[in-house]
């Protein structure tokens, strides 16, 4: 414990009410974050003589002061720990690292509601289904539900821009409510049908089209009964082929695994009798913490961190590891204002999925480290080669991308000791320069990347240029008033560019090196370089298609960028603005009827 803080005083001051206590070092910096039903006897555990957690030892030596903050109830106190700890990032904290918002399938509330993609805050009216544990999943699921259910999945400007059907009404994936086509009453009922469908409800859906067949063909109206027989069978089909099933509605389970320091906790969504998805999480946790303190802090973060509503279902099943279910069902509770159910011990269906939620955290575990250990070797490997003192602990790569000179764009990837960093990747986009100038492109990203590098004490140890001698050139130039430069390595690429065929090429010494095609180290500079190119293109591919969508619209006179924005958004992209008649231009925010001749004429001149 630091001598500058005293304990003893700080207890005979501190209240007996709930609230949050934050632990600092010498630095200043928020080292621990936590909740308490009762502050003083919380904090006071904290110092007793005998310690036995030697986690709690290594947090109390470097206490240097405390502050608490009380709060009416535990249920408050739970919701600003949470908050604390995503706004100071505590080092002794179990830290959930995967921010990431989840999708949904989202049904809107207009008159002819849509069915689209959802990731976010959930501010439009409608019906949100979920969630999805990726991207993927969701539109998979969009396009069974084209497929199953004619209800349009267009945009609203689209939709608005609509003057006849559309190639999705050819293939009767929509009834074309755009253009008056089918009746209000028959629209919404394949709305309604699409919403039981997304509930689980798969054979209320089935009886009720067999109800409008027959009356269909009761009325002698033969396509429409066939139309609906059709629709029916395809039904049939999904539901004899659906995926796991049980009898649980809405349930998440929580598989956890732990081995050789490095823990997963995977997440099983059940969704309306089905398993929607699932996804792993690999915390960031300190030294010596309790496997219960691992799982409770995920499972508080997890939820209460979800900033596009509570996606907690009503039960929530872990495994039996020691962790207090009746107190977390009942902060979960009062914190989300709505019942939740921790339990373990499962039985039937719940314990089959906790066994696989389990397997899944094992085995993704298992694999990990397998991959860390192969970056390992590979890590060990360069080391030998480049023969540092030091152990190698951040890696950089710079790549330049452009198309005959235009959109010029540079990119630098990290990566450590476990691979890449994906949180410090870097994109310059390269302006002032001559087209085509791979040189100044690479001085001046280095300049724009290194210039406070110093005083933030984030220079790598190694960096790698993609690319040959004039690259390095520019390179040396920028590091030779250094005092104590980093290494630096090009990366020339073989005549023929096949793998394996690369010059290493050794700053200001201009060594150079041929190694392997096995070669460990060889393998792991191949993998940075290869995931700079690709992070490069991207940028590039984005920056050249923002200019393409953009750039015909720039060129005429009075359409400054918020009435290209206005255009694009309201009439649905750059196509939709070319295809649109004077009146319709003139209909958007912004544009007058004269603009709007002016804007006709120009793009039907080209």
């Amino acid at each position: 414990m630091s001598e500058a803080f005293n304990a003893s005083d700080f207890l005979d001051r501190l209240t007996q009410q709930p609230g949050v206590y934050r632990m600092y070092d010498a630095a200043g910096e928020v080292i621990y974050v936590g909740k308490a039903k009762n502050l003083k006897k919380r904090v006071a555990s904290y110092f007793r003589k005998q310690v036995d957690s030697i986690k709690t030892q290594a947090l109390v030596r470097q206490i240097a002061n405390m502050d608490v903050t009380v709060t009416h109830t535990e249920a408050e106190a739970l919701i600003l720990e949470n908050s604390f700890i995503k706004t100071h990032r505590p080092r002794y904290n179990v830290l959930l690292r995967d921010d990431k918002s989840y999708p949904y399938i989202f049904i809107s509330g207009h008159e002819h509601p849509r069915i689209a993609f959802h990731r976010g805050a959930r501010r439009e009216k409608g019906d949100y289904f979920g969630p999805f544990p990726n991207g993927s999943a969701v539109r998979e699921s969009l396009k069974l539900l084209q497929k199953l259910f004619p209800v349009r999945q267009c945009d609203d400007s689209y939709y608005r821009a609509r003057s006849r059907p559309c190639l999705q009404y050819q293939l009767k994936r929509c009834l074309a409510p755009c253009v008056g086509i089918p009746s209000d009453d028959d629209y919404l009922a394949q709305v309604k049908l699409a919403r039981l469908f997304l509930r689980g409800r798969n054979q209320e859906v089935i009886e009720q089209l067999v109800k409008r067949m027959e009356a269909a063909s009761v009325d002698l109206e033969f396509e429409k009964a066939a139309a609906l027989r059709d629709q029916i069978v395809a039904l049939r089909q999904v539901q004899e082929r659906n995926a796991v099933s049980g009898a649980q509605e809405q349930l998440d389970i929580i598989g956890f695994y732990r081995e050789a320091g490095m823990t997963c906790i995977h997440v099983l969504f059940v969704r309306e009798n089905a398993v929607q998805g699932s996804r792993s999480y690999y915390p960031k946790v300190p030294a010596n913490t309790a496997d219960s303190e691992i799982l409770e802090s995920f499972m508080l973060q997890f939820y209460l961190n979800d900033t596009q509503g509570p996606r907690v279902p009503g039960q929530v099943v872990v495994p039996n590891i020691e962790l207090a279910t009746k107190e977390l069902s009942q902060q979960l509770s009062e914190a989300l204002g709505k019942k939740v159910s921790v339990t373990a011990n499962p039985r039937g269906d719940r314990a089959q999925y906790l066994s696989l939620a389990t397997k899944n955290a094992m085995n993704a575990v298992h694999t990990r480290l397998g991959e860390a250990s192969v970056m390992h070797t590979r890590i060990r490997a360069l080391h030998e080669l480049v023969g540092t003192d030091h152990e190698l602990q951040r890696m950089e790569c710079f790549d330049i991308s452009h198309t005959m000179g235009e959109q010029t764009v540079a990119s630098c990837v990290v990566f450590g000791t476990e691979g890449p960093i994906k949180s410090d990747y870097r994109r310059f986009n390269i302006q002032d320069i001559t087209p085509g100038d791979d040189y100044a492109a690479m001085a001046q990203v280095l300049s724009r990347r290194y210039r406070k590098a110093v005083e933030l004490d984030n220079v790598p140890d190694i960096i790698f240029i993609d690319g040959g001698k004039g690259q390095m050139t520019q390179a040396e130039t920028y590091f030779e008033d250094w005092p104590q430069p980093p290494l630096l390595i090009g990366v020339a690429k073989g005549e023929s560019r096949r793998p394996g065929l690369e010059t290493l090429i050794f700053g200001f010494t201009r060594k150079t090196v041929h190694l392997a095609a096995d070669h460990p180290a060889l393998h792991l500079i191949q993998y940075i370089r290869d995931e700079s190119h690709r992070f490069a293109i991207t940028g590039h591919r984005q920056r050249r298609a923002k200019v393409k969508k953009t750039s015909t619209l720039e060129a005429i006179p009075a359409v400054g960028a918020k009435r290209r924005q206005n255009l694009l958004k309201y009439l649905g992209g750059l196509q939709q603005v070319k295809e649109a008649s004077i009146e319709q231009l003139a209909d958007v925010p912004g544009i007058s009827k004269a603009l709007a001749e002016t804007i006709y004429y120009a793009l039907h001149d080209e």
